[in-house]
């Protein structure tokens, strides 16, 4: 904040206490202002966050919030457990990993549940997930791409046991398809779209999160300490993308160019991308925490993810789901 000058003939004592208040105000204003680094993808469930970035809506709320993109989604539970970042939009079967494996993440929100968006492509001789037997299969382990292609074997009779695993980013699954060294990728958007639109039309979707409703569900998770120690902050971000969610349902052009602009994509591209996910509005979101054999609950879901994960030999024991959220930051802004 800038002081305004004081006249020249104003008395010492008056200019003395207009510079005493000044550096009283100062460091308060500094002060009201925090700061937050969320670890992020491009993904388009995410595309709130964008809009609030953009339009800058965690201002009104007293928070500056600096997204961090990450490749591999993977890495995002470590930086957060370094200190690298605040916290980060993870999905669901992270969190549930990470519990199994000692983590303190905890969701304090839930952001949005795959509805195609995910995808495992394939090139069109191979016509079902049977037909992966034998074949090499490309995905990035320990991400919602290891889980969906985990969920989708076993849903056929199979395991990993039945394919040739290829270890790559998600961002890597549309070159190594172009080359025609991959005949299936496991994928999301927006590089579902692009593998299905390279000349040619050789590759279609075998199996999608639409097959799998609320599996892979997208939150928002902060650590123990940083709850303990930064609840107003988490609040404030989560009602700058509360109002960002608010933003995008009355002004769907608008919102589309910004969010069209972070996944590379044009606005029509965009709100197709953002037609393979479901936003989860607050009035909804209450639900997630709730016991119930439902997979829009973090207890219906987080059975079925850790029975999968535990099978496949990626966690050691299946843990408390309840010890996976914090529910209280829905439960206040919902009142």
């Amino acid at each position: 904040m800038t002081m305004p000058l004081s006249p020249r003939f104003l008395r010492k004592t008056l200019l003395g206490a207009c510079l005493a208040t000044a550096a009283i105000v100062l460091p308060f204003s500094a002060q009201a202002i925090e700061k937050m680094k969320i670890g992020t993808v491009v993904w388009a469930g995410y595309a709130p966050f964008y809009v609030a970035d953009e339009l800058d809506l965690y201002k009104a709320h007293n928070l500056k919030v600096e997204l961090q993109f990450f490749n591999d989604p993977a890495l995002i539970p470590s930086a957060m457990v370094g200190g690298a970042l605040d916290g980060g939009m993870l999905t669901y079967d992270q969190v549930v990993g990470g519990a199994a494996k000692g983590l303190s993440h905890k969701v304090v929100m839930p952001v949005d549940f795959s509805n195609g968006g995910d995808a495992i492509v394939a090139d069109k001789s191979i016509t079902s997930v049977k037909d992966f037997k034998g074949k090499k299969v490309g995905f990035n382990p320990l991400s919602p791409s290891d889980f969906l292609l985990a969920y989708a074997l076993k849903s056929n009779g199979m395991s990993d046991k039945d394919i040739t695993p290829i270890n790559m980013t998600p961002e890597a699954i549309p070159g190594a398809m172009a080359s025609g060294s991959l005949p299936v990728g496991v994928t999301y958007e927006p590089n579902v779209s692009q593998i299905l639109g390279m000349p040619g039309d050789k590759y279609h979707v075998v199996y999608s999160s639409k097959e799998a409703p609320g599996l892979i569900t997208d939150v928002l998770a902060f650590d123990d300490k940083v709850i303990a120690k930064r609840p107003e902050a988490i609040k404030a971000l989560m009602q700058g993308y509360l109002d960002a969610l608010a933003f995008m349902q009355s002004n769907p052009d608008e919102a589309a160019k910004i969010i069209g602009k972070v996944l590379g994509v044009s606005p029509e591209e965009a709100k197709e991308q953002m037609s393979g996910v479901y936003n989860i509005p607050l009035a909804e979101m209450a639900s997630n925490f709730e016991k119930s054999d439902s997979t829009k609950s973090f207890f219906g879901s987080g059975a079925v993810i850790a029975q999968l994960l535990k099978d496949n030999g990626q966690i050691p024991v299946i843990p408390d789901f309840a010890a996976t959220f914090d529910a209280q930051f829905v439960e206040a802004l919902a009142k």
